[in-house]
């Protein structure tokens, strides 16, 4: 449109129009001054500041703080008393800024998007469970997976045929117990499973010294790489656990790992 009002100025309008496409109606329109706006008239029936007040007061009430509108009008009518209409009452609420749910409701908090950094080994541990397929169908076998973020070792790992938060409390313990970690100086991050939230997990993790993060609700990215880990485990894995049972399946398991990270099993056991 720019281009079309600059070369209207040497070769004329309809000969720039037809040039670069572009409609004529829309480039008058463009050059056309801006209507001013019209401010809307004030109606004579329209409450004044002291009647305005008064209806807030009555929204304000202690009878009334909790209660729409449309309450408020209804009761008041029975008393005899007319203040304003609905829509009135509504309009005068958003002036102030207190068109909202009045009521006492819950309110989700807004959750902090967690951020780790681990300079060094078992700083900062990230551990998930996932399903394998087991030999009979809706049979499924739980792998448990601890993961050190600064170099991806897979700290522990656990093939059990449920998941729980008793069996997710006795692979953390001996995890720690056997990486020598003193207090204050391990966190562990995780999804919000069950087993990860529950409480025999959260009340090890106080006694340990271990600090605990979730990632946010309905958030799938949170939690990176355990989810990639489990991923590479559904694939490599899920076609060996639908034909073996759940002590032949730790062999496998740790050959998968291995087959990525050279090396680095040091805690397995089966279930």
């Amino acid at each position: 449109m720019s281009a079309a009002l600059e070369l209207g100025n040497s070769v004329g309008k309809v000969a720039a129009c037809r040039a670069l496409s572009v409609p004529r109606a829309t480039l008058y329109r463009r050059l056309r001054p801006d209507a001013p706006a019209r401010l809307r008239p004030t109606p004579a029936r329209a409450l004044g500041a002291a009647e305005r007040q008064a209806v807030l007061d009555h929204l304000h009430s202690e009878r009334f703080c909790d209660k729409a509108p449309s309450e408020v009008y209804a009761t008041l009518l029975d008393e005899n008393i007319y203040l304003c209409s609905i829509r009135t009452m509504h309009r005068i609420l958003a002036e102030n800024e207190e068109l909202k749910e009045r009521r006492n409701q819950l309110r989700h908090p807004q959750y902090k998007k967690p951020e780790l950094l681990a300079t060094g080994p078992n700083q900062v541990w990230s551990w998930d469970i996932t399903k394998l397929l087991g030999p009979a169908k809706w049979t499924y076998f739980h792998l448990y997976v601890i993961l050190d973020i600064f170099s991806r070792y897979v700290v522990a790992w656990m093939v059990a045929p449920r998941e729980t938060a008793e069996l997710a409390k006795r692979l953390i313990a001996e995890t720690c117990a056997k990486q020598g970690i003193d207090p204050g100086t391990l966190t562990i991050h995780a999804d919000r499973g069950t087993s990860m939230t529950s409480k025999p997990v959260a009340l090890l993790m106080a006694d340990l010294g271990v600090t605990k993060t979730h990632s946010r609700p309905h958030v799938s990215d949170d939690n990176p790489y355990s989810r990639a880990s489990s991923r590479h485990s559904n694939i490599c894995l899920s076609f060996l656990s639908a034909s073996v049972p759940s002590r032949t399946l730790a062999p496998f398991v740790s050959d998968s790992f291995l087959g990525t990270t050279p090396n680095i099993i040091t805690a397995g056991s089966s279930c």
